[in-house]
């Protein structure tokens, strides 16, 4: 079996990787990408928009992507004004976030209230879904448990396949309120010692989406400064724009007609990448990589050197990057980074990680000019770059990072499949082959 599996291995590698020659020569956008970077227009939505460049018109006509300080707008209101409307008034925000991803529009008072108490009331998961949860193989596989879980929920669903526009947007707002149950569920589930129904805390409709969950976790309300932190990161993490893998997986099993559970099982699925969702557990293993390795961490000579090694394949994992670092649409700044460094810094204090925040922060001002020497890239921190470290100082355990990830994107990938069915067309994009001509069947006895 070995030998066969191995052949199969080798004739897989000959004949599907492509040459960087072919690539240009048949003008493919590979990952959807143009060669200066931006991304190929697929479709068209109005929920986000991440803004990272300009191109400017030079005046032979040519154009020129010019690196700008990063902006996001959900359906077209600054994030940063969302969050600082919410803070303004002393409250959550991310339900508010929720509702204007859904509807395009910002709710009244009476509309918020009213949308909030419907998704308190969701927030429970039937017995039978406890008891799947409860009696599932052991294994440390979050996300897995997270995409097996929201794949059995049509079970419940007394209309599961409907791409009714009402029956679509009852499901979306049903999985959105039971995704922090369920991923708080797994989590306990895989560290109880004894399996017993009665250890699950029945979620609380009083308290806000972030409340509820540090709630459901640990027993006990959490701290107000902490649980409104935990509400920005998942405004945060909410919405990217349609082109985000996550997203358009979600998009495109939409536009096939599939139904709501299977869509957004596309979607868990792609997060669970670490070139996505996991990008913030990649971060945490490598500053603790480099915590091991660089004696001093207050010596910027030394910390560059160890990151020069890591650019160069030669220290940490081996794969050249330093995560954390770059973006496919944000050049200059990342603003949920630049707000997660101010809050980190807060919370640094308070958990006794002041000199391991200010490691980050080294990192975070000696890589860009690192990676720009090496390949001539505008890099900056990302949003995945101190957004563990905030969960670390929160004490949420990091099998729960990209969870959490995917507890806020629900919102994105919901809205964006009511998008999706709206415009109703299947995506169906195009592929060049990569041989240059037909091939003779050769009997198996001459082979």
């Amino acid at each position: 079996m070995d030998k066969i599996l191995k052949k199969v291995e080798d004739l897989a590698l000959l004949h599907d990787k492509i040459s960087p020659k072919t690539i240009k020569e048949k003008n493919i956008k590979l990952g959807l990408r143009n060669e200066d970077g931006t991304g190929v227009f697929v479709g068209i939505t109005s929920k986000g928009q991440v803004i990272g460049y300009e191109k400017i018109i030079s005046g032979d006509g040519s154009e020129k992507v010019q690196p700008i300080h990063g902006k996001l707008y959900y359906c077209g209101y600054d994030v940063a004004d969302l969050v600082e409307g919410k803070h303004g008034q002393n409250r959550f925000g991310f339900e508010e976030t929720i509702y204007l991803l859904l509807t395009g529009e910002l709710p009244s008072q009476e509309d918020l209230y009213g949308f909030s108490k419907a998704l308190g009331k969701r927030r429970g998961l039937p017995k039978e879904a406890k008891e799947m949860i409860l009696n599932r193989p052991m294994h440390d596989d979050q996300m897995g448990s997270l995409h097996t879980i929201v794949s059995a929920m049509h079970l419940f669903d007394t209309n599961p396949n409907s791409t009714d526009i009402k029956d679509v947007t009852r499901q979306c707002i049903d999985l959105i309120a039971k995704f922090p149950t369920i991923i708080a569920y797994n989590y306990l589930t895989s560290v109880m010692q004894k399996k017993d129904l009665k250890k699950f805390k029945d979620p609380d409709p009083a308290l806000s989406i972030a409340e509820n969950f540090l709630y459901m976790l640990s027993g006990k309300k959490p701290e107000k400064f902490v649980a409104d932190l935990f509400d920005t990161m998942l405004i945060f993490h909410a919405e990217h724009g349609g082109g985000n893998n996550s997203t358009f997986s979600t998009r495109c099993v939409s536009s096939s007609g599939a139904n709501t559970y299977m869509a957004i099982c596309a979607g868990i699925g792609s997060l669970s990448g670490h070139l996505h969702g996991g990008a913030n557990e990649a971060v945490v293993r490598m500053i603790t990589d480099v915590k091991n390795k660089v004696r001093d961490w207050t010596n910027d000579d030394e910390i560059a050197s160890y990151l020069k090694l890591m650019l160069d394949k030669k220290a940490g994992d081996k794969t050249g990057k330093i995560y954390g670092l770059g973006h496919a649409v944000y050049t200059m700044s990342d603003p949920r980074a630049v707000f997660l460094e101010e809050k980190a810094a807060e919370l640094a204090k308070t958990a006794g990680k002041e000199k391991e925040f200010l490691l980050y922060k080294k990192i975070a001002a000696i890589a860009p000019q690192l990676v720009k020497d090496k390949k001539g890239k505008v890099v900056c921190t990302n949003v995945d770059f101190y957004s563990g470290f905030v969960y670390q100082c929160m004490g949420i355990p990091q099998e729960l990072f990209t969870p959490i990830f995917a507890m806020a994107r629900v919102s994105g990938w919901s809205a964006h499949r009511i998008e999706e069915i709206v415009q109703g067309r299947i995506i169906r994009p195009s592929f060049i082959s990569s041989l240059k001509g037909k091939k003779n069947y050769i009997a198996l006895s001459d082979r």
